[in-house]
């Protein structure tokens, strides 16, 4: 099946992590310029901003270069993650040298916090789990020089910043395993979606080759027989033998070609091609069976109910089931005649294959022929019996349910 386009994402998604991390770390530096400095005097003071802070020219000249640090930062941010994170950390810290503070204000470390999400994210575990511990450990540095120089004026706020970057790291994790386990179940998908076409394309060439060889096998024995006494009938076998490998080795011919060029397709486009669809179905029951009776076993067919389009999965599942049961019937019942019975009902079709053989080795049969058969029909959530039948030979049934829209149209073409 074809791949469909991928969905563009939703605005907030498509903005670049690098211009999160520096629209939240310029609203913190900028914010405090402008009502603490910048604006006329009012009686509020704040202690993380005094209002001759930025006096000095070093003052200054500390915060333009924390300007152009995370700036740098959040432009690779997306490249080079350890450097730029880097940068982060360290323009915030010659920013609060700037302002001549003894701690990150949390709403400055902010940026960091955005930053550690990201590398979370989309990282391996050990590099998130090593950024955190920077941004840990650079806070732990503040707490620790407070100490050292005896300066307890007020409450630690290291703590409380050190637990905004736990829940920024674990909300990337969270974000990382996620998105891992989206990928591992697309690409358990996709194996299972691989099997399944190749299940499909074994039993489709299973179908087509035991029909066949069954033909030549049996019309080869009949040849072998009448060589002598009757050579016309030997050479019209023969004729069967040769136009029925002709068949198989020209449908095989196609299924090959049609799955090289599959493969070209899908390694050119990039996406998955089709999946390959004999067209075979029902209207060529009736040259299976006269191909069949031609051999020597007489097949006929009963068409009940009114005839209909079929979806092409219903379509060529029952064909299928029809030429595999006769396919067995040639080879292991014995018998002379078989019959097939198609009912064109109002919410399902039901096929019947039987014959008055003596059954040897059908019901018990390892090949893969009523695996075949039982798998075709569970996959449209249908019935499949096989098994002898009471009164002698072997019987062959399978119910497949017909969807709403074609039971409808059936309903409507009996009023």
């Amino acid at each position: 099946m074809y791949a469909s386009p991928p969905l563009p994402l939703p605005l907030l998604k498509r903005i670049p992590p690098g211009l999160w991390t520096a629209l939240a770390w310029y609203a913190a530096a900028v914010q405090p310029i402008v009502e603490y400095v910048a604006m006329p005097q009012t009686p509020t003071y704040s202690l993380n901003y005094p209002r001759d802070g930025l006096d000095s020219l070093g003052a200054q000249a500390l915060l333009a270069v924390s300007f152009a640090l995370i700036l740098a930062g959040s432009a690779v941010l997306r490249r080079r993650t350890s450097a730029a994170y880097g940068l982060v950390i360290v323009g915030t810290v010659i920013s609060t040298a700037a302002w001549r503070q003894d701690e990150i204000p949390p709403t400055q470390f902010l940026a960091v916090d955005v930053a550690l999400c990201y590398i979370a994210a989309t990282r391996p575990r050990r590099s998130s789990l090593t950024a955190a511990a920077a941004a840990l450990g650079t806070l732990a540095g503040y707490l620790v020089l407070r100490l050292f120089t005896g300066d307890d004026s007020s409450v630690a706020q290291e703590p409380f910043v050190a637990l905004t970057v736990v829940i920024a790291w674990l909300i990337g994790n969270s974000s990382h395993q996620a998105r891992a386990h989206t990928a591992e179940l697309h690409s358990r998908a996709a194996a299972e979606a691989v099997t399944a076409e190749r299940l499909r394309i074994a039993r489709e060439m299973h179908d087509t080759v035991a029909h066949s060889i069954g033909i030549i096998a049996l019309q080869a024995g009949a040849a072998a027989r009448v060589i002598e006494t009757q050579p016309a009938k030997a050479r019209e076998a023969m004729l069967t033998v040769e136009m029925a490998g002709r068949e198989t080795l020209s449908g095989l011919r196609r299924m090959l070609g049609a799955l090289r060029q599959a493969d070209q397709d899908e390694e050119g486009q990039g996406h998955a091609t089709a999946p390959l669809r004999p067209a075979v179905g029902l209207a060529n029951v009736e040259q299976l069976a006269a191909t069949t009776t031609a051999a020597g076993v007489r097949v006929e067919v009963r068409w009940q109910g009114r005839r209909r389009p079929l979806p092409a999965d219903i379509d060529l599942a029952a064909f299928r089931i029809v030429q595999e049961s006769v396919t067995n019937a040639v080879r292991h019942s014995g018998a002379d005649s078989c019959q097939v019975r198609l009912d064109y009902r109002a919410d399902e079709l039901a096929v019947e294959v039987s014959d008055r053989g003596k059954g040897g080795g059908t019901s018990t049969d390892t090949g893969y022929g009523l695996i075949g058969m039982r798998e075709r029909a569970a996959l449209l959530h249908g019935d499949f019996t096989a098994g002898p039948r009471p009164g002698g030979g072997f019987l062959v049934a399978a119910r497949l349910p017909v969807p709403a829209g074609t039971a409808a149209e059936a309903k409507a073409g009996t009023r």
